[in-house]
């Protein structure tokens, strides 16, 4: 955009401003744009923040060190809902001044050369004095006085005008001229959940335990309340049940994906829908309504919020396959199509087909998950949102959020990139992603780098296993990969999630070369014994206790948008910082990619990344093993598959310096002004 100045390259800004980029309240969001001008005189630029609420803030923006022309400038949403900022640029009359004179003293002008800047600087004061407060206005009335005084020498009559007080003044209160208001753009600010959070993953069904026969029995809402006590003291947030629907009869699935089921078996339950109900019907053997809500009050008083599978898609004998075949494909025999993903079958699943009756299809949909946020549900992990059209999905979330903002929406999209973020843009609140496949040291730089770089528009989930998705690594490693990867997870992203018995260790594949579980819970109860693996002492639930404890203790593993990696003279060890720009929090986590042998190396720290001097020494504590160490710029490490896979530490808190670099402000701070 150009005007009086070029102001150019505002982010964030999401596909031409014609959607909201991303933020959480209590987030640090970064806001920068090319600022130019002609000539040689200072162009400066102010952050205007609108608040929903309509308030508006003005944040003076800094020149950026290693981009010239570029400014910036940070600030935290204190409130939901949509935010707007523009970006304004302004002839910078007073640093012009500044600047000016300095030079022209330093190159010895007489007094009698200077006279017009003289002139110029005490009309310019006299300007700032009048619109500055009047706790600050004497300052610069006193330089104007001075610079007007011919009896004291030239450079005690310029000098004040120079000084660090009255910079600090003008920063606050610039006299500005010529503004040029750059583009109007939105950030989307939700709850802070949508941003930190543990998931834990687990399916009611399997929650009942064995009979006196050592046969499984299916679980109630009522023995799914018991479990969750288990996952709170884990210190988990959000708790995920796949689809608690009915299951359909007709074309069911047997143990292990099988074709030929036992009468006994329980199908999978994204086969939604029976004879007893679809969409908005609970399975029955988990109990009703009001055994539901039971067991979401005693979520609640636990501090877990419940999270549901909606999962568009329905068995054959679903009430809508015969109350509204038009919601589906009809093929030529008259049948309605199942869903395949060649050379996969999916027998016992009909897709929905969004096209036939759009009008039907969108207001039964929307009824349904309005059902579940009546009853209090607030969060939805979406099975297979990529499969579905992209414009139902802008409109259904628009549409939720709506009466009720505090909904968070989870799109299990295991896509190409353009899908999965396209996906965030239209209101996705996090996504699912291809964390599990990055392994080596490259990919998950690349990976974790590309995180932050998208982090206006998408919110990473890194769940380390899914019930589809059981890696080879994990097969492989084990016990110290799950270790590994569970760190990983946890520290790279301010969201991560586990699906129960990962913390059992559980890798055994249905057969080789394959990503599924044997045994697959998907299709049969798997009830666990928790208690007693974790008295044999083989079970992760310590470290992975440990691990949601610092998440909540150290704020900078809370943010996504700081990550800086740092060198490390060996390929299998990973190393990299995270930093709280609000708290001054900093963390280096220092992980052994190798869960065979052990690895040892020199890490090098880029000290500024972390607030910190070159060459400075200065102490790391070791949160996992409560170790002490005095670190410098290079440090030897060595870390072991059957000890500890992981250095987390804490550094020193980086305080002002990092705030100042990101001219940094609170919502609510005397720094914001109207």
């Amino acid at each position: 955009m150009t005007g009086r100045f070029g102001i150019d390259d505002v982010r964030p800004q999401v596909s031409g401003r014609t959607l909201p980029s991303k933020a959480v309240v209590g987030e640090v969001v970064p806001v920068s744009a090319l600022v130019w001008r002609e000539g040689h005189d200072a162009v400066a630029a102010t952050l205007v923040l609108t608040a929903p609420n309509a308030e508006q803030y003005s944040i003076h923006m800094q020149q950026e060190v290693y981009r010239p022309d570029y400014v910036h400038a940070v600030f935290v949403p204190d409130t939901e809902g949509m935010w707007r900022f523009r970006v304004d640029a302004w002839s910078d009359v007073m640093s012009t001044w500044r600047n000016a004179v300095s030079k022209k003293l330093a190159a010895g002008q007489t007094e009698a050369e200077l006279a017009n800047d003289i002139a110029h600087g005490i009309e310019l004061f006299e300007r700032a004095a009048a619109q500055t407060p009047e706790g600050d206005r004497e300052a610069l009335e006193n330089v104007a006085r001075t610079l007007a005084d011919a009896s004291l020498p030239l450079q005690s009559r310029i000098e004040p005008g120079l000084g660090d007080e009255v910079l600090e003044i003008l920063d606050e209160y610039p006299l500005r001229e010529q503004v040029t208001r750059g583009p109007v753009c939105d950030i989307h600010v939700e709850r802070r959940d949508a941003l930190v959070n543990s998931w834990y993953e687990l399916f009611p069904r399997s929650t009942g335990g064995v009979d006196s026969e050592g046969e499984p029995v299916h679980g109630t809402w009522a023995t799914t309340a018991q479990a969750l006590d288990r996952v709170a003291a884990m210190g988990f947030d959000t708790v995920y049940f796949p689809p608690v629907h009915p299951i359909g009869e007709v074309n069911r699935k047997g143990r292990n994906n099988s074709l030929t089921p036992e009468a006994s078996d329980v199908g999978s339950p994204w086969a939604v829908g029976s004879e007893a109900g679809g969409h908005d019907a609970f399975h029955p053997e988990l109990g009703g309504e009001t055994e539901f809500l039971e067991m979401m009050e005693h979520a609640r008083e636990l501090g877990l919020e419940i999270a549901l599978d909606f999962a568009l898609q329905a068995a054959p004998d679903h009430p809508w396959a015969r109350e509204h075949p038009e919601f589906f494909t009809v093929l030529a025999d008259g049948t309605i199509a199942y869903a395949e993903n060649p050379p996969k079958k999916y027998q016992d699943i009909y897709p929905i087909n969004f096209d036939n009756d759009p009008q039907g299809v969108y207001a039964e949909i929307y009824r349904v998950i309005m059902y579940w946020v009546d009853l209090g549900v607030t969060t939805f992990r979406v099975d297979n949102p990529h499969t579905k059209p992209v414009d139902f999905w802008h409109w259904l979330i628009a549409e939720v959020r709506e009466t009720n903002p505090e909904v968070i929406f989870l799109a299990e999209a295991f896509t190409r990139p353009p899908r999965m973020f396209g996906l965030s843009k239209i209101g996705f609140s996090q996504s699912y992603t291809h964390f599990t496949w990055k392994t080596s040291k490259d990919e998950l730089e690349d990976f974790a780098t590309m995180l932050v770089d998208v982090a206006d528009v998408s919110r990473p989930n890194l769940f380390v296993n899914t019930p589809d998705i059981l890696h080879e690594s994990l097969q492989t490693g084990g016990k110290a990969v799950f270790a590994i990867r569970a760190t990983l997870a946890a520290t790279l992203s301010p969201l991560w999630g586990v699906y129960s018995g990962y913390e059992l260790y559980e890798h055994e594949p249905v057969a080789p070369g394959s990503e599924e579980y044997l045994d697959s819970e998907k299709y049969q109860l798997r009830p666990r014994d928790f208690a007693a693996a974790l008295e044999r002492g083989e079970s992760l639930e310590p470290y992975i206790t440990l691990l949601n404890q610092l998440r909540r203790e150290n704020p900078a593993l809370q943010q996504l948008r700081q990550l800086h990696f740092h060198k490390v003279y060996n390929e299998q060890i990973l190393a990299y910082s995270k930093v709280d720009a609000v708290t001054g929090n900093a963390i280096l986590v220092v992980v052994n990619l190798d869960p065979f042998a052990t690895q040892e190396g020199m890490v090098h720290i880029d000290a500024e990344a972390i607030g910190l001097n070159p060459g400075e020494s200065f102490k790391v504590d070791d949160l996992i093993t409560g170790e002490t160490y005095t670190w410098s710029t290079d440090n030897y490490v060595r870390l072991t598959p059957e000890a500890n896979v992981a250095h987390i530490f804490r550094l020193p808190d980086v305080g002002a310096s990092i705030s100042e670099r990101l001219a940094f402000r609170v919502i609510g701070d005397h720094d914001y002004r109207p």
